[in-house]
């Protein structure tokens, strides 16, 4: 045990950092530059996570190569970029920080950090016994260009996707006081997925709107409002192939379409830092376990606990899908995720980061796809022992629905006696 010890400290104690953003590599004082002069950037993503052996031993290999890896990137200044971005918001979750804009068309984008910060994860409890670096270290295992990848294999799957591009953000008037934290940073810039104009495309869109909007919609409009369950069925699916287990309901947008018989939504999934997510090492898997953080999975060739993966997200608005459906979604999936199709849709990776993740991650995609039938037929198994119980999504918890509506989307209000 004392042995542990040391090496569970010595491990943790190598980086007294709990923040730092990428690094401009090769240009000098990046303070004193003009950005305007060039076109592009080499960068790396953040080296905060680079490890000795201890601490890979300890903590895992995971992806920190990757975060280590210089690429090369556009700039963007925001004056110009779209025809002018116009400032909406901060915005952000536990760990992103994130700037929202709108195009002179009114359509909206976000930029989202690469670099994370999950200081607003760490217990108190963890700060006292000196293990914090336990939770800052553990974004290594989040892929930092799995972005990039999901949304050519969700265009390959015909699934709507936010269209991330990475682009270097320098210090700029156009920032004012955001400079300080947001300036001299690697960004993804991609579509929000909320919105009053329509980026998709797709006939008959009107807006995009978040999860809280779209079950407050349904009250109002009630079965004028339908689910496009399809396309969510193959998203959730998707979602299994690519190892991407973080997707609460906050991690979803929806279009609003309107037909000549009533409304319909379909899903926008965003948010993809935990696609291709690779943990190992001894403390991450002394922590998140089946018996802990269930749902908390490596990307690894098969799925080993689904019921984890399994959310009340999935019980609200898919717990009323039958079997064949979920098997028609992973056939339809299968069809689309050839080989060629997986293999092309890393060409948006820079070649020195697909030489060292690359083939690893295509042939755990090509194994989960081979097995997604399997994998469809025991999540409808696992939603069917689900039991029926009001459910509080993520970002609808102030949200008072009736009985019925608060147990799924496509449920019908059952009146209370004597109304």
């Amino acid at each position: 045990m004392g042995l542990f010890l040391v090496l569970v400290y010595w491990s943790l104690g190598e980086t007294e950092d709990e923040f730092r953003t990428c690094q401009v590599l090769g240009m000098g004082d990046v303070e004193s530059l003009d950005f305007r002069e060039y076109d592009s950037v080499t960068v790396a993503a953040n080296t905060l996570y680079e490890a000795s052996w201890v601490k890979q031993f300890m903590q895992g290999e995971q992806y920190r190569d990757a975060w280590a890896t210089p690429v090369t990137v556009p700039i963007a200044y925001l004056d110009t970029l779209k025809g002018g971005m116009t400032f909406i918001e901060e915005g952000g979750g536990k760990q992103t920080h994130s700037l929202e804009f709108k195009d002179p068309q009114g359509i909206r984008f976000t930029l989202r950090s690469l670099s994370k910060d999950p200081e607003k994860l760490v217990p108190d409890l963890a700060r006292q016994l000196g293990l914090e670096n336990i939770v800052i270290d553990g974004v290594s295992a989040q892929h930092p260009y799995a972005a990039l990848a999901v949304a050519e294999l969700s265009e390959a799957a015909g699934i709507l996707h936010t269209h991330p591009q990475l682009v270097f953000v320098p210090a700029q008037e156009s920032l004012g006081e955001l400079n300080e934290q947001y300036g001299n940073r690697l960004y993804y810039l991609e579509y929000e997925s909320e919105g009053p104009v329509d980026w998709t495309g797709i006939p008959g869109a009107i807006e995009l709107i978040d999860t809280e909007d779209l079950q407050e919609l349904k009250l109002e409009l009630k079965d004028s409002l339908r689910l496009d369950r399809e396309a969510l069925l193959r998203a959730r699916l998707f979602d299994l192939i690519i190892g991407d287990w973080d997707r609460h309901a906050k991690q979803w947008g929806w279009v609003l379409l309107k037909g000549p018989e009533g409304y319909r939504a379909t899903p926008v999934p965003t948010d993809r830092d935990n696609a291709f997510f690779d943990q190992d090492g001894i403390l991450p898997n002394l922590i998140a376990n089946r018996i802990s953080l269930p749902e908390v999975q490596s990307f690894t060739s098969d799925i080993r606990y689904l019921p984890g993966l399994v959310q009340e997200f999935d019980a609200y608005f898919l717990g009323r899908a039958s079997l064949e459906e979920f098997k028609e979604a992973a056939g339809y999936l299968q069809s689309r995720l050839s080989d060629a199709a997986i293999d092309g849709a890393f060409a948006v990776w820079p070649p020195a980061v697909d030489s060292l993740d690359g083939p690893q991650i295509r042939s755990r995609l090509k194994s989960r796809r081979d097995s997604i039938v399997q994998y469809a037929e025991r999540f409808h198994e696992v939603l069917g022992d689900l039991p029926s119980k009001p459910i509080r999504l993520s970002g609808s918890e102030e949200l008072e629905l009736p009985e019925g509506p608060d147990r799924c989307f496509e449920c019908d209000s059952v009146p209370h006696p004597g109304s």
